[in-house]
C-alpha cells in the first residue's frame, strides 16, 4: 500500500485529525470512495486473524480476573515443571491505543507458551473497560494520564511480585501507546526487572536518570511520528549509564507487530524484534 495512505491513517489513529477528515483524505488518495472502502478494510485490524495460539491450547491457562483494580487477562503455562509448586516470571502485556482487544490478548497468550505469567492489563478499567469500538477506545485513551497510568502498572507489578505462582520478577511489554506506557513505568518503578517497548513514545530526557530496568527499544523504520525522539532519549540513556538496546527496522511501518493489520504487519521485522523480545526477557527475569 502506499505509504502516503499509511502515514495518513497513523495521523487519524494518534489523534492528528476527525475520522471524517481521514475518510475524506482517503477518498481522494484512492481515487474514488469504492476505492477507500476497499483499503480501509486492509488499514484497520482484522481480529479474525488474531488466534496464533487460542484460548482452548492445551499448553495454556487463561482466566480474567481484577488485579489492584484493573480488569486484567491473565495466563499462564499449564504446567511447569515440578508440579503444583511451580511459578513463572511475570510479564505485563500492555495494549496500543484500541484497548484489551482480541489482537493483545493472543499476545499475552503467546508469552504463557513461552513460560511466562502474562497479565493482558485493560487499562480503560476506570473508564468502563475497552469498547469494541476502537475509535470510541482511542477517545478513552486520550482521558487517561500517563504519571497515574504509571503508577498503576507499579501497584500492579507489586501484585504479580507476590502471587505463589510468580518467581518474584516481572517486567513489561508494550505497543504503540502501550510502549509509551513501559518507558514512563520504567520511570516510575524502580523495581521493575525488565522493560520492552515496540515504537513507543519516549519519556521526558530529564526522567530517564530514574530508570533501573534494563530496556529493549524496538522501533520501525518509516515510523516519522515516534522516532524523532529516539535521539534524545538514547542520548539521557547513555549520559546515564543505563542498560538498553535499541533496534531500528529498517523499511517497517509503526505497528509492524501487529499481525491483524494487513497494511502494517511486517513479518521480518515481527519475527526477529519476537525473538529479540523472549530471550531479553528470558535472560532478565530467570
Amino acid at each position: 500500500m502506499n505509504q502516503t495512505i499509511i502515514d495518513l491513517y497513523d495521523k487519524f489513529t494518534h489523534g492528528g485529525m476527525s475520522r471524517r477528515r481521514f475518510l475524506e483524505h482517503l477518498t481522494v488518495l484512492a481515487g474514488g470512495t469504492a476505492a477507500a472502502n476497499a483499503m480501509l478494510s486492509l488499514l484497520q485490524n482484522n481480529y479474525a486473524l488474531a488466534e496464533v495460539v487460542p484460548e482452548s491450547d492445551s499448553r495454556i491457562k487463561a482466566e480474567v480476573g481484577d488485579i489492584a483494580g484493573t480488569s486484567t487477562y491473565l495466563v499462564k503455562p499449564a504446567q511447569g515443571t515440578s508440579g503444583a509448586g511451580d511459578n513463572f516470571p511475570a510479564v505485563i502485556v500492555i495494549h496500543e491505543n484500541r484497548g484489551l482487544n482480541p489482537h493483545i490478548k493472543d499476545v499475552t497468550r503467546r508469552f504463557a507458551t513461552e513460560g511466562f505469567l502474562a497479565a493482558g492489563v485493560d487499562l480503560l478499567t476506570p473508564l468502563g473497560g475497552t469498547p469494541s469500538d476502537e475509535d470510541k477506545a482511542r477517545e478513552l485513551i486520550g482521558q487517561l494520564k500517563p504519571d497515574e497510568v504509571a503508577k498503576q502498572l507499579t501497584v500492579i507489578a507489586d501484585n504479580l511480585r507476590q502471587r505463589p505462582d510468580c518467581n518474584g520478577k516481572v517486567g513489561a511489554v508494550g505497543f504503540c501507546w502501550g510502549g509509551g506506557a513501559v518507558n514512563n513505568l520504567a520511570v516510575a518503578d524502580p523495581k521493575l526487572n525488565a522493560g520492552v517497548a515496540y515504537y513507543g513514545r519516549q519519556p521526558d530526557a530529564a526522567k530517564v536518570a530514574a530508570i533501573k530496568a534494563p530496556l529493549l527499544l524496538h522501533y520501525a523504520g518509516l515510523d516519522t511520528n515516534i522516532n524523532p525522539g529516539i535521539p534524545a532519549y538514547e542520548e539521557a540513556l547513555k549520559a546515564g549509564g543505563k542498560d538498553y538496546k535499541i533496534y531500528i527496522y529498517e523499511g517497517a511501518n509503526h505497528a509492524f507487530n501487529n499481525d491483524t493489520n494487513t497494511a502494517r504487519y511486517n513479518k521480518e521485522a515481527a519475527d526477529l524484534a519476537w525473538s529479540r523480545t523472549l530471550e531479553f526477557l528470558k535472560k532478565n527475569l530467570a
